[in-house]
């Protein structure tokens, strides 16, 4: 199997992408609300059930300079929790502007006429298919 799963770890919203090693290619797929630093676990759980990657994607947001910040620790706090949950294997990857890269993306759909403004909400899941897309490219 060549699922993988790309997570953009929010403080609100956890953005989820389903990517595939073979094309190095990846998608977003939905967003996962964050409640009291708990993510909606059944919804994670269906999803898993739905794809059933066989590792997962974690972006790392770092400062410009490359240091770690309060975001890192709940980035790397979900990872540890998706590892201890699913005992499959869960990368940590550099996220330094992946959102900003999502949202060129998103414009871009727009300006073709292939997004919409209310589609903005799944701006959190673009992050982590570029989150996810550097990470298949890389371990190719």
């Amino acid at each position: 199997m060549s699922c993988v799963f790309g997570f953009d770890v929010g403080s609100k919203l956890i953005g989820v992408a389903v990517g595939n090693r073979i094309t190095a290619s990846a998608r977003a797929i939905a967003t996962i609300p964050v409640r009291e630093d708990t993510p909606d676990w059944a919804l994670l759980d269906a999803l898993r059930s739905q794809w059933l990657p066989e590792s997962f994607v974690v972006g790392l947001p770092l400062t410009l300079d490359g240091e770690e910040q309060a975001a890192s620790k709940r980035a790397r706090r979900f990872a540890e929790r998706l590892r201890e949950r699913y005992l499959i294997p869960v990368s940590l990857v550099d996220e330094r502007h992946s959102s900003q890269e999502a949202a060129e993306r998103f414009a871009q759909a727009r300006s073709a006429g292939l997004k919409r403004r209310r589609d903005a909400a799944q701006l959190d899941a673009e992050a982590a298919a570029v989150i996810l897309e550097r990470w298949l490219h890389e371990a190719a």
